[in-house]
């Protein structure tokens, strides 16, 4: 090997992100991914592991360490890469146990970078095996991804991977390692827990922050956001509304009750159905005059992520067909204060949907207040 050879470690969770579409709240345990695979949800953790790549290919004399099949060799080598496979899972069934076994190897061998593809419960299981022994950088690709070890998009994370192995990044920082528990998160609870921390590269338009709780003291402003779009529903209209306790606050005051990480559909005043997965709400949409459809979201708190986070039940396919104009941004003045003057953005999956709602939207503040606010893909 020559003495400028770069070493990138690659783990794929090739069931990251399978619970999305189908509304299920995540994909963590074998009885959760079976029943996601049973309702129709399809992997793409791989293709997003193989869009990251596509950034590699100008960093010379790399190469790249991975676990064979969809854990990263398929990636690595539809990208057109000569992996050296370092090891296989145990089954069929790729674990978290073959995760955690994956980047222990990945240490061993001495990568330059651990670039791996899932969310929360991926990137804790990278956190307990290696910690922050050596640097890595996260692919997002899972549902819930509230950790700020993972880069905005793929192709984010595989600029900064590129930038870093060329030595054009070299600042790394301790960056949380987050995650909830699923199934309280199923029952309408949320319990975010830190679980450590791993050493990421430091740039701070590639990569994500951490996921923030709304304030103490932002009841009042929510129930202003929730009187300004009540007021202003159409009859004869369904309004599709995202997760969040922002979105919460618009069904409580039409005395209606909210999944809390999920998508409710309402019209006149009217709950027509809770926790919609990706199919419902086609169907739902189906037939509907233009304009008679709307999505109510609102960014994830110290994000500012408002499609591709924790609510990929509103798809590319749901988006192209509700439309961009149809789409109400709803937000607290201290959740926008709170990113900084960093834009809103988008990570759903299809560069066309991204391109399509990137721009300026207008965001309720509050009653009868707005911002402008920029959205970046």
């Amino acid at each position: 090997m020559a003495e400028n050879t770069r070493k990138l470690g690659l783990i794929v969770n090739p069931v990251a992100g399978l619970g999305g579409r189908v509304g299920l709240k995540g994909s963590d345990g074998l009885h959760v991914q079976r029943k996601a695979l049973a309702l129709g949800a399809v992997p793409h953790a791989g293709d997003r592991a193989i869009d990251a790549l596509d950034r590699l290919g100008r960093v010379a004399d790399l190469e790249i360490v991975t676990w064979s099949g969809a854990m990263g060799e398929d990636a690595a080598r539809a990208r057109g890469f000569s992996p050296r496979v370092a090891g296989s899972s145990k089954s069929s069934e790729s674990t978290a146990d073959d995760t955690r076994a994956a980047a222990v190897e990945m240490r061993e061998r001495g990568v330059d970078l651990l670039l791996f593809a899932g969310g929360d419960g991926t990137a804790r299981d990278i956190c307990e095996a290696v910690g922050e022994e050596l640097p890595a950088l996260g692919i997002p690709a899972g549902v819930k991804i509230h950790s700020a070890v993972y880069a905005t998009n793929p192709l984010n994370a595989g600029e900064l991977a590129a930038l870093f192995l060329q030595g054009r990044v070299s600042a790394l920082r301790s960056a949380e390692v987050m995650d909830i528990d699923e199934d309280a998160v199923r029952r309408g609870q949320i319990s975010a827990h830190l679980h450590g921390y791993l050493k990421v590269p430091v740039r701070s338009a590639l990569v994500q922050s951490l996921k923030a709780a709304s304030g103490p003291g932002e009841e009042a402003a929510m129930a202003a956001i929730a009187t300004a779009v009540t007021d202003s529903m159409e009859p004869d209209t369904l309004y599709l509304i995202g997760p969040g306790t922002t979105t919460r606050a618009i069904l409580s005051r039409m005395g209606l009750d909210k999944t809390l990480i999920g998508v409710d559909a309402v019209e006149n005043s009217r709950l027509l159905a809770n926790d919609m997965n990706e199919n419902q709400i086609l169907a739902s949409i189906e037939g509907r005059k233009a304009g008679r459809a709307k999505i109510v979201v609102t960014p994830v708190g110290g994000q500012g992520c408002i499609f591709g986070r924790g609510n990929q039940q509103f798809s590319p396919d749901v988006l192209s067909r509700v439309g961009r104009e149809n789409v109400i941004v709803v937000s607290t003045q201290d959740k926008l204060n709170s990113l900084a003057g960093n834009s809103l953005w988008v990570d759903t999956g299809s560069r066309k949907a991204d391109e399509m709602l990137s721009g300026h939207l207008r965001v309720i503040t509050g009653y009868k207040e707005e911002a402008i606010c920029r959205v970046a893909s």
